[in-house]
C-alpha cells in the first residue's frame, strides 16, 4: 500500500474532522476529546488499579488522559492539523502499517474511569484505528476507582467491576443499581459465575445488533443507553431471539418500545402519580371533531385466577358489573380468566384484542410485562393493568389509596383496644403497604395516645391471626373486603375485629375496594373524548384514587358503639372531602427520626415509596429472604426494596392475590 493512498485517506479524514468540529461548535459542545484531568475532583483520593491487556470497545475512548495536544483531535479523534504538519506525517506512517501487512500492533495505554477511556499514549493509534472502524482496540489499562457513595452511579459501578471479572466485558455501563443483575438473570447466569469465550462472543455479537437498532431510533444517549433499552426488550423477549429476528423485525421490536424504554430508563421521574378522578387528557376542540368520540366500547377483562378460586378476581368482576349497569348497551363486556403467569397471559391478551376489545382491564400486577408485550402491538387499542409505579408509557396502571380507610379502622381500633395493644396483619411490602400500616397506627394514636400496634405479615412462615389473638391482643386488623358486600365485614378474616371475653369476634369495621368506580371513571372520559396520548410521549400515567373519588370505601359495623361510630363517619368526610390529611401531624420513626414536624403531608410518591414504620408500631419489614416463595413474585414487581433484590432465575409459582390487600 503506497504512502500516498494513506495520505489521501488523512485528508479524508481531515474533512471529516472539520465537519466534525463545525457541527460542535454550532451546538454549543466542545469539539474536543475530554481530559481526565479535568474531570477528576481536586485532592482527588481514588485508587489506581492496573487491569492489564483489555480489548478496548473503540467508542469508549472518548478523551485523553491530559489536556497537551487535544486541539489536534475532534471528540471523535478526527485529525484536525494541516496535512503538512509532522503530526499528519506521522498519523500517515500509522495509516500505512495499518493498511499494510504488519498493522498497528502496539497497543496504547491509557486510564479507565467509570467504563470510559482516556488515553495517555496512542492517540495517533485511536485516530488511525477509529476512522477505519475498528470494533475494538488493545490496550494496556489502569482503572482509577472512585470511592463509594450514595451516588447511584457510582453504586453502579462498583456491580460494573463485580460483573467484569466474570465478563471481561466493557460493553455495557449501566447507570442504574441492580442492572447487571437484572441483565444476568435474563442471560440465565448467577452474579460471578465466569463466562466463557463462546459466551462473551455470543453476547458481544448479540448486543451490538441490538445496539445498531437502537441507536437508528437516534434517542439520546441521556435520555436512555442502547444497554438500559436492552434490560426493557429482554422483559417482553428472550436473548436468544436476538439470534433469530431479522434487521427489520429487531428494528420494529424496538421501535414500538421507543418511549417506554425511556420512561423506564428515567423510572421516578417518568411517572405521573394521578389521584383525582378527572381526566386531564382530553382532546382539543378541533381534534374531538376530526376524531369524534365512541358511542359504543367493546370492554375485556383478564384475570389471574377466576371468581371460584379469587375474591380479588371476584370484586373485578363486581366491577364489570357496575359498568354493564351504568352504560347498558353502551359496552359489550368479556372477561378471560386463569391467565396465570405472563406465558399464558400472553395469548390471552392477544385473543381479547382479536375479540375486538377496544379497552383491556388486567387485573394482576405480575402480568404488567405481559399486558405491555402485546400493548405496543396494539396501539390503538387502551390497556391498564392492575398495579402501581410502573414506569412504562404505553399502558396506564392503576390501583387505590386504601390508607386512607386504614386510617379510619385505626381510630375505631385505637377507641375499642382496651388493653392498648392492637394486632396489624400486613400482605406484603409493596408500594403502599407501609403507609396503609403507618395510617391506621396514627389513626389509633388519635383516640388512644397509649396504642401500641403489633405488626404481623402473611407473606411469611406462621400463622398471624392466631398468634395474635394468642398472645392476649384483642383488637386485630387484618385483609381488607374485596367487595362492598356486607359478609365479608361479618365473617371477621377481612377489616378489624374485636375479641370479646367470650372468645367470639366481633366486627367493627373494613376498607372496602369498589373498583365499579373506577372503571366508570376510565370508561366514561374515553366516551368524552379523553385517553390522549401525543406520539413521542414518554410519561407514564398511574392513577392512585382515593375515598374522594368512591374506589376506596370503608363499611362500618352495626355493632360499634355510637360514639365511634360518630367519629368514624366525621374522619370519612373529612377524608372523602380532602379536607384531612391522615399524615399531616408531628409523626417520629422507630429509629427516632422526625418524618414530618407537622406543617406539611406527603407526596403521592413519598407515600407510595415510604419504606419506615412509625414509633408506636412494634415489628419490623421483612426482608426477601423471608418472605414465602409463594409471595415472592409480588415483591419482585412491586416491593418497596425491588431495585435491590437479587434477580436470580426462578420458576413463577401461582399468587395468592386475595393477600395483596
Amino acid at each position: 500500500m503506497s504512502i500516498q493512498t494513506a495520505a489521501d485517506e488523512y485528508n479524508l479524514a481531515l474533512k471529516q474532522g472539520q465537519k466534525e468540529y463545525r457541527e460542535l461548535v454550532m451546538e454549543g459542545r466542545s469539539p474536543y476529546p475530554a481530559v481526565l484531568d479535568d474531570i477528576l475532583p481536586e485532592n482527588n483520593t481514588d485508587s489506581v488499579v492496573d487491569v492489564g491487556l483489555v480489548e478496548i470497545p473503540s467508542d469508549r475512548i472518548i478523551g485523553t488522559k491530559s489536556a497537551g495536544r487535544i486541539t489536534a483531535f475532534t471528540a471523535s479523534f478526527r485529525p484536525l492539523l494541516d496535512n503538512k504538519s509532522e503530526f499528519a506525517a506521522k498519523w500517515i506512517s500509522l495509516c500505512d502499517a495499518h493498511l499494510g501487512e504488519t498493522g498497528i500492533t502496539d497497543p496504547i495505554l491509557c486510564y479507565e474511569y467509570l467504563g470510559n477511556f482516556y488515553v495517555q499514549e496512542g492517540n495517533k493509534r485511536v485516530s488511525v484505528l477509529r476512522y477505519f472502524g475498528a470494533p475494538r482496540i488493545p490496550g494496556t489499562v489502569k482503572r482509577i476507582v472512585p470511592p463509594l457513595t450514595d451516588d447511584p452511579r457510582i453504586q453502579a459501578y462498583y456491580e460494573f467491576m463485580d460483573f467484569y471479572k466474570a465478563s471481561h466485558l466493557y460493553c455495557v455501563q449501566f447507570r442504574h443499581p441492580g442492572d447487571y443483575a437484572r441483565l444476568l438473570a435474563h442471560l440465565g447466569k448467577k452474579s460471578g459465575e465466569i463466562w466463557e469465550e463462546s459466551e462473551r462472543r455470543t453476547f458481544n455479537a448479540y448486543f451490538h445488533y441490538f445496539r445498531d437498532a437502537f441507536c437508528a431510533l437516534q434517542v439520546p444517549p441521556e435520555e436512555v443507553l442502547p444497554e438500559e433499552a436492552l434490560l426493557l426488550w429482554l422483559d417482553l423477549y428472550p436473548f436468544q431471539d436476538l439470534g433469530r429476528l431479522s434487521t427489520a423485525e429487531l428494528k420494529k421490536s424496538v421501535a414500538a418500545l421507543r418511549e417506554d424504554m425511556v420512561a423506564n430508563t428515567k423510572k421516578q421521574e417518568a411517572v405521573k402519580v394521578q389521584t383525582k378522578a378527572e381526566d386531564t387528557s382530553k382532546a382539543s376542540i378541533l381534534e374531538w371533531f376530526i376524531s369524534a368520540s365512541p358511542d359504543h366500547l367493546n370492554v375485556a377483562f383478564v384475570h389471574q385466577m377466576n371468581p371460584g378460586s379469587s375474591t380479588w378476581v371476584l370484586g373485578h368482576e363486581e366491577g364489570k358489573e357496575h359498568l354493564k349497569r351504568v352504560f347498558g348497551d353502551r359496552v359489550s363486556l368479556r372477561s378471560y380468566f386463569d391467565a396465570a403467569n405472563s406465558e399464558l397471559a400472553e395469548p390471552i391478551i392477544e385473543q381479547a384484542v382479536a375479540d375486538g376489545a377496544q379497552v383491556v382491564f388486567v387485573t394482576a400486577p405480575p402480568l404488567s410485562r405481559a399486558t405491555l408485550k402485546i400493548a405496543v402491538k396494539y396501539p390503538k387499542v387502551r390497556f391498564l393493568n392492575c398495579s402501581v409505579d410502573q414506569a412504562y408509557s404505553s399502558i396506564r396502571t392503576y390501583y387505590g389509596r386504601i390508607y386512607e380507610a386504614k386510617f379510619i379502622t385505626g381510630a375505631i381500633a385505637g377507641a375499642m383496644a382496651q388493653n392498648n395493644r392492637i394486632g396489624y396483619i400486613a400482605s406484603y411490602p409493596i408500594f403502599g403497604v407501609p403507609a396503609s400500616i403507618n395510617a391506621f397506627a396514627l389513626g389509633a394514636q388519635m383516640t388512644n395516645p397509649r396504642a401500641q400496634i403489633e405488626l404481623r405479615w402473611s407473606c411469611v412462615q406462621g400463622m398471624p391471626q392466631a398468634d395474635l389473638l394468642a398472645d392476649g391482643i384483642r383488637v386485630v386488623s387484618n385483609r381488607d373486603a374485596p367487595t362492598q358486600a356486607k359478609m365479608y365485614l361479618d365473617f371477621c378474616n377481612y377489616g378489624t375485629y374485636l375479641m370479646n371475653d367470650r372468645g367470639d369476634l366481633i366486627p367493627l369495621g373494613t376498607p372496602v375496594w369498589v373498583w365499579g368506580k373506577f372503571y366508570e371513571f376510565v370508561i366514561r372520559s374515553i366516551f368524552a373524548g379523553g385517553w390522549k396520548r401525543d406520539k413521542g410521549e414518554s410519561t407514564a400515567l398511574n392513577y392512585w384514587l382515593g375515598m374522594d373519588s368512591g374506589v376506596i370505601g370503608i363499611r362500618l359495623s352495626e355493632k360499634l358503639p355510637e360514639g365511634v361510630h360518630q367519629f368514624a363517619e366525621i374522619l370519612k368526610k373529612g377524608l372523602c372531602g380532602g379536607t384531612l390529611d391522615p399524615f399531616r401531624r408531628r409523626i417520629t420513626a422507630q429509629d427516632g427520626t422526625l418524618r414530618s414536624d407537622g406543617t406539611r403531608g406527603f407526596t403521592p410518591e413519598e407515600l407510595l415509596h415510604m419504606d419506615w414504620l412509625c414509633d408506636n408500631i412494634v415489628g419490623s419489614i421483612p426482608t426477601f429472604d423471608q418472605i414465602l416463595p409463594i409471595s415472592q413474585q409480588m415483591v419482585r414487581e412491586l416491593g418497596i426494596y425491588r431495585d435491590k433484590i437479587p434477580a436470580e432465575k426462578e420458576g413463577k409459582p401461582r399468587e395468592d392475590f386475595d393477600r395483596i390487600r
